[in-house]
């Protein structure tokens, strides 16, 4: 029983021993992890995060640099570039939209009688045929008029019979008998005409005849013979054509410039070469949710009756803007969140320079803020000069317009330049460029500083970061300037040649060249 117990006693002191040895060097594993991951500070995402760290931190693309440049009287023609002049101007924008023609229901009108009855006979028997006002529609039957129309002739009997009674009241109640018969017919809109004959002859005609109330074409029609009516029953619907309604669909961008009031025009190809001219007469205080348009009621007077309900028409809205500042629409480069211009100063010098645009009005914009009137602006090629301007930019070698028509802007602008390179066409790896520096007349330029830069721009489709390799060339005299130089890969590469005397440019050339062996 001893050796037991001290069996027990001997197991449970290792055991406890064991574990706290696994203890220990566990312990140190987590303070070595901790230890090492202290200097990056790398920490896990919070739960219900859906970045990182990285993406958090990755900046917004940077818009693309836009530098001055000069190009030649020859590249200018090349690519096209025309300029035009910044002027105040008074717009006019045209909105322009589809719409469909209604009829107008302020001359619009239902045809009901306020009795019971049947119709006997139909006089006005198709649709969209013409009633003129006070036309005999149908004719009607109807116990009740004709049990009113006798309570009337009785009572006007009995009120000329007890006009000169003595007795108390009777003369009274026979008035007031008189008026209420009246007061019937004259609610239940009998006309006129039916009560003179009913006075003048003393005889109740069985048939009533109701006329059209206005003129118009019915375009609705349910009266029939041996209908039995009743005060609900709608038996005409008239419209009046002389004046239609026409729902135009004007995109909501273009709703805050309509006005009421406003002239419309609409066109049709139902008349070719014809347009109409009406007003804006409502705008709907809702934008339809599927094609984001909003509804504009605007009023024609419908001369010869062309414009027929539901016909298809085109709609312009002419909407003056007052007096602007106005480029042309070419004029403009969008780069999706920049409007540019490029202004030109002359001598083929050209800078860029944002905008703020206002509306459009036809083949103009108007400018809210960069311009003002008098200067001249680039109003074709803005692509390809745009692409130049990224170009200089990235080669940071743009030439700098001449400060004043002196002699040396004259030289800048007369000096000519000859590129070549040795081997010809050059080749990846070592290259000589080669500069004739002359003036127009041919007498060479000595004394310069020849710059040369080859730039190749960045091709992230093949995983290639933009090139740039600079040439510095050194006077060999007669005009000639030689450099020699590494060109990293072959392609096509975007060439500089920058000449500078006296700190000032003498000669600035642009070209392409392709260079041989693989990337």
């Amino acid at each position: 029983m001893k050796d037991y117990h001290k069996a027990f006693q001997i197991t449970l002191g290792l055991s406890i021993v064991l574990a706290a040895i696994v203890a220990f060097f566990g312990w140190r594993y987590v303070a070595q992890k901790r230890r090492t991951a202290a200097p990056g500070k790398t920490t896990l995402p919070a739960a219900g995060s859906t970045g990182s760290a990285a993406d958090e931190s990755t900046p917004a693309p940077a818009q693309a640099p836009l530098a001055p440049l000069q190009l030649s009287p020859q590249r200018l023609q090349s690519i096209g570039v025309t300029s035009g002049e910044v002027e105040s101007r008074e717009l006019t924008n045209e909105i322009r939209a589809v719409g469909n023609v209604a009829v107008d229901e302020r001359h619009q009108a239902y045809v009901q009688t306020r009795f019971s009855g049947w119709i006997t006979r139909v006089f006005a028997d198709a649709t969209y045929q013409y009633v003129r006002k006070g036309q005999p529609l149908f004719t009607i039957y109807s116990p009740q008029l004709v049990t009113t129309e006798q309570e009337y002739l009785l009572a006007r009997k009995n009120s000329g019979l007890l006009a000169q009674s003595t007795v108390p009241g009777v003369a009274s109640g026979a008035e007031s008998l008189l008026t209420a018969a009246q007061d019937r017919l004259t609610q239940w809109e009998i006309p006129r005409r039916e009560i003179e004959h009913l006075e003048k002859t003393g005889e109740v005609r069985h048939d009533l005849e109701i006329d059209s109330p206005i003129s118009g074409y019915i375009t609705e029609r349910n009266a029939l013979p041996n209908l039995y009516v009743q005060p609900a029953t709608r038996l005409y619907t008239i419209a009046n054509l002389s004046t239609i309604w026409v729902y135009a669909e004007v995109f909501q961008s273009d709703i805050s410039q309509i006005r009421r009031g406003q002239p419309a025009a609409v066109t049709s190809d139902a008349y070719p070469g014809r347009t109409f001219y009406g007003r804006v007469d409502f705008i709907y205080p809702e934008v339809n949710m599927d094609t984001r348009t909003t509804r504009v009621r605007l009023v024609f007077q419908n001369q010869g009756l062309k414009l027929t309900p539901g016909m298809f028409v085109n709609v312009s809205l002419k909407i003056p803007l007052g007096r602007h500042i106005a480029i042309p629409v070419s004029g403009v480069f969008h780069t999706g969140t920049r409007d540019i211009v490029f202004i030109d100063h002359g001598n083929g010098y050209l800078a860029p320079r944002d905008v703020t645009l206002g509306p459009r009005a036809g083949d103009f914009y108007s400018v809210l803020k960069g311009l003002k009137p008098g200067e001249k602006i680039v109003t074709s090629a803005n692509f390809l000069i745009d692409s130049e301007s990224q170009l200089q930019a990235a080669l940071g070698s743009f030439a700098p317009p001449p400060p004043s028509p002196s002699a040396g802007a004259q030289t800048a602008a007369q000096a000519n330049i000859e590129f070549t390179t040795s081997p010809s066409p050059p080749v990846k790896g070592q290259n000589t460029v080669r500069i004739k520096l002359a003036e127009a007349d041919g007498k060479p330029i000595t004394g310069a500083e020849v710059q040369v830069r080859f730039f190749m721009p960045a091709m992230p489709d093949m995983g290639m970061a933009a090139m740039q390799s600079v040439f510095t060339l050194t006077d060999q005299g007669g005009g000639f300037y030689e450099g020699s130089g590494e060109l990293q890969t072959g392609g096509t590469w975007q060439v500089t040649v920058v000449a500078r005397k006296n700190e000032q440019t003498v000669a600035t050339k642009q070209l392409s060249v392709n260079a041989e062996g693989g990337m």
